[in-house]
């Protein structure tokens, strides 16, 4: 049903979680795995000029640690991307160019809760990607406590 799927992180909280539910679906199915992260073009242009260029290599970093962090969770093999755009068009992108069957994505992402119930980044690639995307919502406090003791 699986044999690639995508796992769209910016290092966040929220995606945290999504990470260990795509790499939990993809342990069922024997699924290839991608990791990408996408350095927001949108962000290093809202930024003042002198610092655009140290800006791209802070987020570019970031998405390299994200992207780690993701691979070291897993004993599967994890390829990994960062890419620089927009973070839904590059995400859609990303998942048709590699054939994915999923792209799983934490609901919110580095931005807190300027949504209300699904970020921005999340509702647009549910709305225009043509594959499945399994959104992930981050836990609060006590809903954390209540998944750990199940564990």
């Amino acid at each position: 049903m699986f044999d690639t799927i995508v796992i769209a992180t910016d290092g966040s909280e929220s995606a945290s979680r999504a990470v260990a539910v795509a790499l939990d679906l993809a342990g069922r199915f024997d699924a290839a795995v991608h990791a990408l992260y996408v350095v927001d073009r949108g962000e290093i242009e809202a930024s003042p000029e002198q610092v655009r260029d140290e800006m791209r290599s802070a987020l570019d970093e970031s998405g390299r640690t994200a992207l780690e962090e993701v691979a070291a969770t897993t004993d599967r093999s994890v390829t990994t991307a960062v890419r620089e755009g927009r973070p839904a068009t590059k995400i859609r992108e990303y998942a048709l160019e590699h054939d994915a069957d999923m792209v799983a994505m934490g609901t919110r992402g580095r931005h807190g809760e300027n949504r209300f119930l699904v970020g921005s980044v999340a509702e647009r690639v549910v709305r225009t990607c043509p594959v499945p995307v399994l959104t992930v919502r981050q836990l609060d406090e006590g809903e954390r406590d209540a998944e750990t003791a199940a564990a």
